[in-house]
């Protein structure tokens, strides 16, 4: 897999973690050959769920439509970089300047 797609969500609940391995859980099971999971961690007040593919496109349209029906697409952040790269390209929300995993 050529790239690194990061879903995060500020978090700073045990439900918004929750919340979290939910939508993990749901993406693990939609994305086919798209992707895979690559893991999760939480810490200084956000989530990251970790994708690798080759397709990050197809893949955020797949996290766009689960998140959409479950009302939550507001509250992500996602953006993808190269597996060996430092940049990320932010794919949501549309106007975000600045993307890191802490």
């Amino acid at each position: 897999m050529r790239y690194q797609l990061v879903v995060q969500v500020t978090a700073s609940s045990l439900e918004d973690f929750d919340r979290m391995v939910a939508l993990e859980d749901e993406l693990a099971l939609t994305l086919g050959g798209a992707g895979e999971i690559d893991g999760h961690d939480a810490g200084q007040g956000e989530t990251n769920i970790f994708i690798l593919t080759d397709h990050p496109h197809q893949v955020y349209e797949k996290l766009r439509s689960i998140a959409s029906a479950r009302a939550i697409i507001s509250t992500l952040r996602v953006a993808y970089r190269a597996i060996d790269g430092d940049e990320y390209t932010i794919l949501h929300p549309v106007g975000l300047e600045h993307f890191e995993v802490a």
